[in-house]
C-alpha cells in the first residue's frame, strides 16, 4: 500500500476550541503512516453563517483555502462537518459554473491565487474508509474496543445534502440510515449502538438565537444514546462535540434528567484502538470527563 498524503484543512475549531481534535488527528495519522500537510495559510470556512450574510465572500474565502491544497497538488481532507459542507459546496458550485468561477478568480488574483478545481475535498472519515480501508485499519488495532458500547453521532453537514455528499465520496451514505461510523466502530471491534437521534441535529447552529432549543436537541441526542446503553459517544464534527460535551450539564438541566456520557472525537476513538496514550489524544481537554 503506497503512502497516503493529504492537505489537512483544520478549520478554526480544531485549532482553538477543541485542540484535542487536531492533536489526536495527527497522532493517528502517524500511527497509520498517513502524511497530513497542514494548510496553515487557510482561514475560516464561514461556519454556515457568513454564507447568509455575503455569499460571494464565502465563495472567495473557501476557494482561497482550496487553492492552497491545489498549490501542493494534494487532495484536501477536513475534520469538521461544517467545514466539509462549505468547502465542498463551494467547489461544486465553481466547478459547474464557469462565469462564477471567473468572478471568484478575479477576486483571488488580488492575492496571487487562482482556483483550478484540481483537488478533491473529503472529510477525513471517508478518506480513511475509501483510501486506507477498514480492513487495513482493523489490522492496526492493538486494543480492541470490544468492551465499549459506542453511540455514533453523525451530525447534519457530513451526510446532508445527500447530493453533495454523493458527489465527493465513493461511500454513498443514506442520509436517513448512514453506516460509515457504525462500520468504523465495527472495524475497531467496538459495539455500535443504534438509536434514533444519531442523525439528528446537535443544536449548535441555533445556540445564539435559541439556546433552549439547542439544549433540548443536545439533551435528546445524549439521552437517547444513554437509554440505549451507550458507554461513550463519538462524532466526526467538533461543533457537535462542543454541544454534546461542553453543554451536557446545561442540556440535562433543560430536559430535566441526569446525563453523563463521555463524547469522543472520531480520531480519539480510533487512537484508543491503535494504542495511543490519553496524552497523545488530548483526553484531558474534555469537559465531560473521559474515564482512563
Amino acid at each position: 500500500m503506497s503512502k497516503l498524503t493529504y492537505a489537512l484543512y483544520t478549520g478554526c475549531t480544531a485549532r482553538e476550541s477543541t485542540p484535542e481534535l487536531l492533536k489526536s488527528t495527527l497522532a493517528i495519522a502517524k500511527k497509520l503512516d498517513i502524511e497530513l500537510v497542514l494548510l496553515d495559510e487557510a482561514s475560516c470556512c464561514g461556519a454556515s453563517h457568513l454564507q447568509d450574510f455575503d455569499d460571494f465572500l464565502s465563495l472567495v474565502l473557501n476557494a482561497r483555502n482550496i487553492c492552497y491544497a491545489e498549490k501542493r497538488e494534494l487532495d484536501m481532507v477536513t475534520i469538521c462537518n461544517t467545514c466539509q459542507l462549505n468547502t465542498a459546496m463551494t467547489k461544486k458550485r465553481l466547478d459547474e459554473n464557469v462565469e462564477l468561477k471567473a468572478k471568484v478568480n478575479e477576486a483571488l488574483s488580488e492575492v496571487g491565487l487562482e482556483y483550478k478545481g484540481t483537488s478533491n475535498v473529503r472529510h477525513f472519515l471517508y478518506a480513511l474508509i475509501e483510501d486506507y480501508g477498514l480492513e487495513n485499519l482493523r489490522k492496526k488495532v492493538v486494543k480492541p474496543l470490544s468492551e465499549l458500547n459506542i453511540a455514533p453521532f453523525y451530525g447534519c453537514h457530513n451526510i446532508r445534502p445527500s447530493e453533495l455528499h454523493h458527489h465527493f465520496n465513493r461511500t454513498k451514505e443514506n442520509p436517513y440510515n448512514p453506516t460509515s461510523l457504525d462500520d468504523l466502530i465495527e472495524a475497531l471491534e467496538g459495539n455500535s449502538v443504534d438509536y434514533d437521534h444519531k442523525t439528528k441535529c446537535c443544536g449548535f447552529h441555533v445556540d445564539l438565537q435559541a439556546p433552549k432549543t439547542s439544549n433540548i436537541l443536545t439533551g435528546n441526542a445524549l439521552a437517547d444514546a444513554f437509554d440505549n446503553n451507550a458507554d461513550v459517544m463519538v462524532t466526526p464534527c467538533p461543533l457537535c462535540h462542543l454541544n454534546l460535551d461542553v453543554k451536557q450539564k446545561a442540556a440535562a438541566k433543560t430536559i430535566n434528567r441526569e446525563l453523563y456520557l463521555p463524547v469522543l472525537h472520531l480520531p480519539q476513538l480510533i487512537g484508543l484502538a491503535l494504542g495511543c496514550t490519553p496524552e497523545e489524544l488530548g483526553l484531558k481537554h474534555h469537559v465531560t470527563e473521559v474515564p482512563a
